[in-house]
């Protein structure tokens, strides 16, 4: 019977690895080392185990001597797997050393007081800037390093080297995902720039890309790595052997694009342009360049951060070392183990990366199915309507307007057809209420996809008779654009935090006819669209956008109290929520109707027309205002009375 100690358990390697030794004929006891704020996420990686009754915790640190574990507590162990390491480009030098060198000090430590053949777990990183062959029998060539981590992978191997402990190591090359899953944990080497190839699909496949040949680099898939591993561990090894888990040849990058750009379904690079080491010269002079400007390296940075690219991975994306694997491949010979070529297992890689890895994998996929989208004003109208229609289309909908009891029977009606909803009452002109709002949905769903500002106020009442009601702003205001900027400001952080958030500013058509005796409700509704289009400008790349949706008429509660409306065409509830539905699906900056967008181009063509036209209709369209009553002129006769004022005061 083996027993094993693994640092490094709920690591990408090493919950793979663990798993396999779990699995193994023989296997005695499998001790891992966790620190105590990851005992539950290696409980939960246990439940995906067989034989999880073998597995033992240990808690303790690689920053502590010895691993801060009494050796003597446990029982015998065989083997000492070290795997705990940092693997980041952009982790500073401290952070390197703790947990590359002094980690590694401290588990030989440890294995030194069980007696237990240490497995270390380097990295073809300790060949730093060689050039040319470096077997699995070369060290220090004299090479120079050019990141912390290059630097502390070498010392570290170097402390196994010298310890007189029996020893085996291993040296993979970069490790993606898995050859025949694809599942990988993070954005690492060549996903940095898959973002880009996935844009790039939106081009022919066939057609042909030229592009310089920018060197080679070498991958390898988790699984090769960790089955290569298990084999070599139990393997009869004379101490100090030392196997590259890595690809035999150098894989160019150009290779590496093709491989992704195919599973993509995007172009290929057919030709390479001459020149390719003066063009990449060029780049790192010009580079040099921009660093050398007053912020330029931080000018530089920010465009790279934009890519989704880290500065500090630019310099390692190519290598001039070609490891040989020998050793390796003799030592598995009989095993089955074969690398696999890049070109067979980049499409799951890639399949993968798009599911649960891309930035914008939120977009994707089908418009609305599993989105969560909070819709204001929902216990009527448009609100109603938009609710249903979205539900009905997969979306589970938070609804939201101050009387509990029609939210109540909307969320029935939604539930009554199959869909999903919540109800959260809230008055949007209380601050507070607002807030608590936030804290509520968060906390409930973790975040909103879609924010659907519906909620609104309209007030019809000409200026002159408004003099003395300025509450009226105010009140208009409050609804139309405090409540719903005050909702999206507290929902944006966490838009912000996901990559992905959508927000629907439903205004009016009226901006685009300046509809009289609407002041107060249009000025409001234009403060709501122009902060939505302020906002959406800074927030693109955050992955937030925003839409306006300009109403036409719609017959809802809102007009009623106008008599004039039960007159003039009006659109449907229904209808009007075809446009929500619209916005949050296609999102748009501005969604137009054809007869506001005609409106809009008649006030730009014929401006003093259109002006003149719109008075003419005030005049002779009465007044709803109840203070209003009585005053009210025959329709010609106010006409009259406004063309003759108009031709007198151009006389005068």
């Amino acid at each position: 019977m083996t027993s094993y100690f693994v640092t490094g358990a709920t690591g990408f390697l090493g919950k793979r690895l663990v798993g396999r030794l779990l699995a193994r004929r023989g296997t005695e006891t499998v001790y891992a080392l966790v620190r105590e704020t990851s005992r539950g996420k290696l409980a939960a990686l246990a439940h995906q185990w067989p034989n999880a009754d073998r597995l033992v915790p240990v808690t303790g640190d690689l920053t502590e001597p010895g691993l801060g574990v009494d050796a003597g507590a446990l029982g015998r162990i065989d083997h000492v797997v070290h795997l705990g390491a940092i693997y980041d480009f952009t982790a500073s030098e401290k952070a390197n050393r703790e947990a590359n060198v002094d980690g590694t000090r401290h588990t030989l430590e440890f294995a030194r007081a069980t007696g237990a053949r240490m497995h270390h777990v380097s990295s073809i990183a300790v060949a730093g800037n060689h050039a040319g062959r470096f077997t699995e029998a070369d060290f220090d060539l004299g090479q120079g390093f050019d990141s912390p981590y290059h630097a502390t992978k070498f010392e570290a191997e170097k402390l196994v080297r010298e310890s007189g402990l029996s020893h085996t190591v291993y040296r993979p090359s970069a490790v993606v995902g898995d050859s025949r899953t694809g599942e990988m944990d993070k954005i690492d080497g060549p996903y940095y720039f898959l973002p880009a190839i996935s844009r790039l699909a939106a081009l022919p496949r066939r057609l042909p890309l030229a592009g310089p040949d920018l060197g080679a680099t070498n991958l390898v898939p988790v699984d090769y790595v960790v089955a290569a591993m298990d084999h070599l561990m139990h393997t009869e090894l004379p101490s100090g052997s030392t196997f590259h888990l890595a690809s035999p040849r150098p894989q160019s990058l150009t290779e590496v694009y093709n491989a992704f750009a195919r599973a993509a379904g995007g172009p290929r690079i057919a030709v390479h342009v001459p020149g390719a080491g003066l063009l990449r010269a060029a780049g790192h002079l010009a580079a040099s360049g921009v660093d050398r400007l007053p912020g330029g390296r931080s000018a530089r940075r920010a465009v790279l951060e934009e890519l989704g690219i880290p500065i500090e991975v630019l310099p390692h994306l190519s290598m001039a070392v070609r490891f040989d694997t020998e050793a390796t491949t003799a030592a598995l010979a009989g095993s089955g183990l074969e690398l696999p070529a890049l070109r067979d297992y980049a499409k799951p890689l890639y399949e993968y990366w798009l599911a649960h890895l891309d930035p914008d994998r939120a977009r994707r996929g089908e418009r609305l199915r599993g989105r969560t989208v909070l819709i204001t004003g929902a216990s009527s109208g448009i609100g109603k309507a938009s609710a249903l229609a979205l539900a009905e289309r997969g979306a589970k909908v938070l609804l939201v307007a101050r009387r509990a009891d029609e939210l109540n029977r909307v969320r029935e009606q939604v539930l009554a057809a199959g869909g999903e909803a919540d109800c959260y009452p809230c008055d949007l002109t209380d601050g507070d209420s607002v807030d608590a709002l936030v804290k509520d949905v968060l906390a409930d769903h973790g975040g909103v996809d879609v924010l659907v500002n519906n909620a609104g106020r309209s007030i019809r009442r000409s200026v002159l008779l408004s003099t003395e009601r300025f509450h009226d702003f105010e009140r208009t205001m409050a609804i139309n654009y405090f409540g719903p900027v005050r909702l999206i400001l507290g929902l944006l952080p966490s838009m912000a935090d996901r990559g992905y958030g959508h927000v629907v500013n439903v205004t009016t058509q009226g901006l685009q006819t300046d509809t009289p005796r609407f002041s107060a409700y249009l000025a409001s509704k234009a403060a709501l669209e122009e902060f939505g289009l302020a906002a959406g400008r800074e927030t693109l790349s955050d992955g937030i956008t925003f839409s306006s949706v300009r109403m036409p008429l719609v017959r809802t509660d809102m007009i009623a109290p106008t008599g004039l409306y039960r007159t003039l065409p009006a659109a449907s509830p229904e209808t009007a929520a075809k446009l929500v539905v619209k916005a949050v699906e296609r999102r748009p900056e501005i969604l137009n109707r054809p007869e506001g967008t005609a409106a809009e181009l008649a006030t730009r063509a014929v401006p003093r027309l259109a002006r003149f036209a719109a008075h003419l209709v005030y005049r002779v369209v009465p007044e709803s205002a109840p203070e209003a009553r009585g005053k009210r002129r025959p329709p010609l006769a106010s006409v009259a009375g406004a063309l003759t004022r108009l031709a007198w005061r151009r006389g005068a």
